[in-house]
């Protein structure tokens, strides 16, 4: 499952960052470099003067919050690795998923995932692998992938979008590349992806009849996947979606439809809406 790119492929507006927010945009792309990053380059691509990049560095590491490495090369901090995981591990909704996503992971010996939507994006909460036979995907919790492409994204997006024009508002919504109302707007991740609005309508409105979302090689070639709904904050609508993400080869789709009853018993009382 390909993990959502972030937006910041150039240097920044130096006019743009000032103060904290430099300090922010510096610790930001520092996650972006797991094996550390030079100054200079640091420097090109947050688009602001050497010493003032430096600076920001400073104010990070004396917070524990950036280091550098052997190398000189500068590194997310312990510390910062620390608030991370311990706020990550204490959230509600991570601590009642997760028994979950590791029953799905050992049923089905594929990787279970919970997400939720934002915006035309869906994000990763919690994910875990199967204790044998694991393929590495790309997702990492806090990664993003489009919507559209997704069985959990199709899943929420279902409720949302019940019309040809409410999906093609959706579509043309401010910040997304093409026209408003163009199709050109939706990423093609896979020759599979749904790019049309008739197309994404089509199978919204099948996974609203079905109750369950699927994606077959839309997100990427090799990788199928199947979601049902969470309930953990609301009683009838979805906080987010649960789903199992498998090798096509290994656990075809056809597999996963024909589970869907054991899935749900898996899930339990938070798979299911109540008044």
């Amino acid at each position: 499952m390909k993990q959502h790119k972030e937006t910041s492929g150039g240097p920044t507006d130096p006019g743009r960052l000032v103060g904290s927010d430099r300090v922010l945009a510096v610790l930001r792309e520092l996650a972006r470099y797991p094996g550390g990053v030079g100054l200079d380059e640091l420097t090109r691509v947050i688009g602001s003067p050497k010493p003032t990049v430096h600076r920001a560095l400073g104010a990070l590491r004396r917070a524990g919050l950036a280091d550098q490495d052997d190398r000189s090369r500068y590194v997310l901090g312990d510390e910062f690795l620390r608030m991370a995981f311990a706020h990550h591990e204490a959230r509600p909704d991570h601590v009642r998923v997760r028994p979950v996503l590791e029953a799905l992971a050992h049923r089905f010996g594929e990787t279970a995932h919970y997400a939720v939507l934002d915006g035309r994006e869906v994000v990763y909460r919690a994910k875990v692998d199967p204790p044998t036979g694991a393929v590495r995907l790309t997702s990492t919790i806090g990664g993003r992938n489009p919507a559209h492409t997704t069985a959990v994204g199709k899943l929420l997006l279902a409720r949302r979008l019940t019309s040809p024009a409410e999906v093609e508002r959706w579509i043309g919504d401010p910040g997304a590349d093409g026209a408003p109302g163009s199709d050109a707007a939706l990423e093609r991740r896979t020759p599979r992806s749904l790019c049309t609005t008739a197309g994404l309508f089509r199978e919204l409105a099948l996974t609203r009849e079905r109750g369950y979302g699927v994606d077959d090689q839309e997100n990427e070639t090799g990788v199928n996947c199947l979601a049902v709904p969470l309930y953990l904050t609301s009683p009838s609508t979805p906080s987010g979606a649960v789903s199992v993400s498998a090798l096509a080869y290994r656990t075809p789709l056809s597999l996963l439809v024909d589970a869907l009853d054991e899935i749900r018993e898996l899930l339990g009382p938070l798979g299911e809406p109540h008044s």
